[in-house]
């Protein structure tokens, strides 16, 4: 039973329409501040990731080739593209801002925290890890949803989507990693989270969006770089 995901679903979907309804009644100041909370906590969230990498060569050469193959397959332009079709589903969203929006999508479906956590729920059961990741979500959706409005709530669906894949193939995917693969994925996920601080807080517009390849690449940089390159160095 996918309670993880689930939990982690709801706390969106709760969280946006909370945010939608109440967002009116917060002062711009109130909304700013919280903003630069969750950036930090984001940011938090990446930097205690990344110190679990094994294979610093193997997860920077993932970032740079991943980020490569999105910016080149214009995957953050498709993805701003699903936000704006999640956005058409709400009458009165049209004038969305699509960078926040695509800001939300990624954080919320695409951070490493998520998918390893997807993984192990599916693999063992246990659902700490997005049961945790649901009470940052919740808050994180309401103080989005305050500037997006009712489209928060919809960035549940895939993300609902995807960490089910994840869930149903996690005994496919598991067994066939080794510890170092899973500390550097967890690694790269956590580059992403903290280039997704950066963009929450306005410090500087990350291509987080066109990180996402990186995920996928990581696990066979790593090992081809612990199995092969290491032991001949």
């Amino acid at each position: 039973m996918p309670i993880g995901v689930i939990c982690n679903g709801l706390a969106v979907a709760l969280g946006g329409m909370i945010g939608a309804v109440g967002g009116k009644r917060l002062s711009e100041e109130f909304k700013q501040k919280m903003n630069l909370i969750f950036a930090s906590c984001s940011m938090c969230i990446g930097i205690s990731s990344i110190v679990l990498m094994q294979n610093m060569p193997a997860v920077i050469l993932a970032v740079i080739l991943g980020t490569i193959i999105g910016i080149v397959t214009h995957l953050g332009q498709h993805i701003e593209n699903g936000g704006k079709c999640l956005a058409k589903l709400i009458p009165g969203q049209e004038n969305t801002d699509n960078a926040l929006l695509v800001t939300t999508i990624v954080l919320f479906c695409a951070g490493g925290t998520g998918i390893y956590g997807s993984i192990v729920s599916g693999m063992s059961g246990d659902h700490s890890i997005l049961i945790a990741k649901s009470i940052l979500d919740f808050f994180t959706a309401m103080i989005f949803a305050c500037s997006l409005g009712m489209v928060t709530s919809l960035v549940a669906i895939p993300q609902a989507v995807i960490f089910l894949a994840l869930f149903f193939c996690a005994r496919l995917i598991f067994p066939l990693t080794t510890s170092a693969m899973v500390n550097d994925f967890k690694a790269c996920g956590g580059l992403i989270m903290l280039a997704t601080g950066f963009r929450i807080a306005k410090i500087r517009d990350f291509p987080i969006a066109d990180m996402i390849p990186a995920m996928l690449l990581v696990w066979p940089i790593s090992y081809v770089w612990t199995a092969w390159i290491v032991p001949m160095l």
